[in-house]
């Protein structure tokens, strides 16, 4: 065959069954995957916001910043512990 096998690189034991690697890259992917979506959305709407409450009253943008900067962060950190734990189950499971 010339082209890329999925279907043998997930199901590469004769009987069928899954493989333990195989598992292991879904799960990944799936971490990784899944882990950045919530954090995506909340970092949109966190900084759709902010600029919102800015336009509105912009004397307040210096508290605003501060609060919308905080908030990114701890979205953030959503992400890169999913990072974590896909690079876990890579590499220690």
């Amino acid at each position: 065959m010339n082209h890329i096998d999925i279907l043998g690189f997930i199901l590469q034991q004769t009987d069928g069954s899954i493989s333990p690697a195989a598992m292991k890259t879904l799960g990944a992917g799936l971490a990784i995957g899944l882990g950045g979506i919530g954090p995506g959305i909340g970092l949109g709407i966190g900084t759709w916001g902010a600029t919102q409450a800015i336009g509105r009253n912009p004397d307040a943008a210096g508290d605003i910043r501060a609060a919308m900067i905080l908030g990114l962060g701890f979205a953030e950190a959503v992400a890169i512990y999913a990072l974590v734990v896909a690079l876990v189950i890579i590499f220690v499971a």
